[in-house]
């Protein structure tokens, strides 16, 4: 099974949607990312469709468009982040790597602003499990620390997708500015500690 039907097999867009930090209430229906929206407009179960702006797909089209991705690293990034297996297919033969293009100041912007929002989420989805599963069991348990940072930073990186999702152009600049190097300190945390767990 090749990573395209692997991923379509086992994840829906709403869980995709959720693992991402997205709400979806409980008739399947979110407000859509990838316009300015204020009351839920689209609706996702095995795929998704935005009666605001149009948007449709499946899940693999949804974290493309969400993390500026081909369709291929879509899927291997949904892969890997619900942990499912497939077979590591190559095309046969020695590709021709194209040369590299110039990036653009708004691509710049928009990967800059992508990989934040993939890392924030991920770190919101660990929050909420911790949230969960280190919860004192009765009042005279201690605290467990992951417990107090679940406490502390869930309500503010919650703002902070808000503002990726649905700020003006400036406000995501400044936010980028001003959390992109501990965004990144964060993703390296994150991967330390499942590298720790693991073990």
């Amino acid at each position: 099974m090749n990573v395209f039907e692997a991923v379509k097999q086992s994840v829906t867009t709403r869980q995709a949607a959720e693992h991402y930090g997205i709400h979806v209430n409980r008739n399947g229906m979110a407000c859509c990312p990838f316009h300015h929206d204020k009351t839920p407009s689209m609706k996702l179960d095995r795929r998704y469709h935005c009666f605001g702006c149009g948007a449709d797909g499946d899940v693999i089209d949804f974290a493309a468009a969400l993390y500026g991705l081909g369709k291929k690293e879509a899927a291997v990034q949904l892969a890997q982040d619900f942990g499912l297996s497939y077979e590591d297919w190559k095309p046969p033969g020695k590709a021709k790597k194209p040369k590299p293009r110039q990036k653009s100041p708004e691509e710049q912007f928009q990967e800059a602003k992508n990989r934040c929002f993939r890392i924030l989420a991920d770190y919101l989805h660990l929050l909420r499990v911790w949230r969960k599963e280190y919860a004192p069991h009765s009042p005279e348990e201690a605290f467990h620390p992951r417990f107090v940072e679940a406490l502390q930073k869930q309500a503010h990186v919650e703002y902070l997708l808000d503002v990726l999702l649905f700020g003006e152009t400036e406000e995501k600049a400044a936010l980028i500015a001003d959390y992109g190097k501990d965004v990144i300190q964060l993703e390296q945390r994150m991967a330390e500690l499942a590298a720790a767990d693991a073990a």
